[in-house]
């Protein structure tokens, strides 16, 4: 009994420092969310995308080292930069021309790194998806790799080397956060589907990379999505069913 009482208060304690470790960082989020540098596309997209119930899910602290991969426009690199820039370090990789032009040259974004540039994104001829050659991030200790809606970019390959890339990077115990748009399972290609992908041969390939399946959350299901058309038609975008699943590096650093 005295064990259990003991394992009860233990696991109370740490969801209490949990909790407050995140109060500090949703506050600098809603912070970030209502900054000038955000467009009003990009703010009526909060509701969809929720970035406070996102982050919180899989864990950011704001003293933590964190990767974006292919970070687009800057959709979150806007709201990741503000929290992490007092205590953390930041950096966004892959596909990082829209941000470096547009963006880290602006007020509050000086302290963002970018990596791997000598990486190489292409669309090999009569391919759907995108080949990636790179030899790494050049970064280790990483806490938490993050990549939104970008897995379906890449073939097979391309996303064997994301996924090892990840793995050496991050920490023992780091986390590897990947959201993206959901795919009927084992569905074959067909026009409608290019930019979906399957999560369970998502978990296959990441769990294959040495990674550990540690959670996931139904925050972007989408039940009224019926997985049959491209995300960019009028009926779904802004509206797709995602999976959102938290990996981790093994504590030990092996497989």
């Amino acid at each position: 009994m005295h064990r259990l009482f003991l394992a009860l208060l233990l696991a109370s304690c740490s969801y209490a420092a949990l909790a407050e470790d995140f109060d500090a960082v949703e506050a600098k989020l809603k912070a970030a969310m209502q900054s000038d540098v955000r467009t009003t596309g990009e703010i009526d997209r909060d509701a969809n995308r929720k970035p406070v119930e996102t982050l919180g899910f899989f864990g950011l602290r704001d003293d933590m080292k964190v990767v974006e991969l292919l970070p687009g426009g800057g959709w979150y690199t806007k709201l990741l930069a503000p929290v992490l820039a007092e205590n953390g370090e930041f950096y966004v990789a892959l596909g990082t021309g829209s941000v470096k032009a547009n963006l880290l040259d602006k007020a509050g974004f000086d302290k963002v790194g970018v990596l791997a540039e000598d990486a190489k994104i292409y669309r090999p001829e009569g391919s759907r998806t995108y080949a990636l050659e790179m030899g790494g991030l050049g970064i280790t200790d990483v806490d938490i790799v993050f990549t939104f809606r970008n897995y379906h970019n890449f073939g097979a390959e391309g996303r064997a080397a994301l996924n090892k890339a990840v793995y050496d990077a991050l920490k023992p115990g780091g986390i590897y956060a990947v959201v993206d748009h959901s795919r009927r399972p084992m569905e074959p290609d067909n026009p409608e589907n290019r930019r979906r992908i399957d999560p369970v041969l998502a978990i296959k390939e990441i769990q294959g990379a040495g990674f550990e399946l540690v959670d996931f959350s139904d925050l972007h299901y989408r039940p009224d999505d019926e997985l049959r058309y491209e995300v960019g038609r009028k009926t779904v975008t802004g509206n797709t069913d995602r999976w959102t699943l938290k990996f981790r590096k093994p504590a030990s650093g092996t497989e």
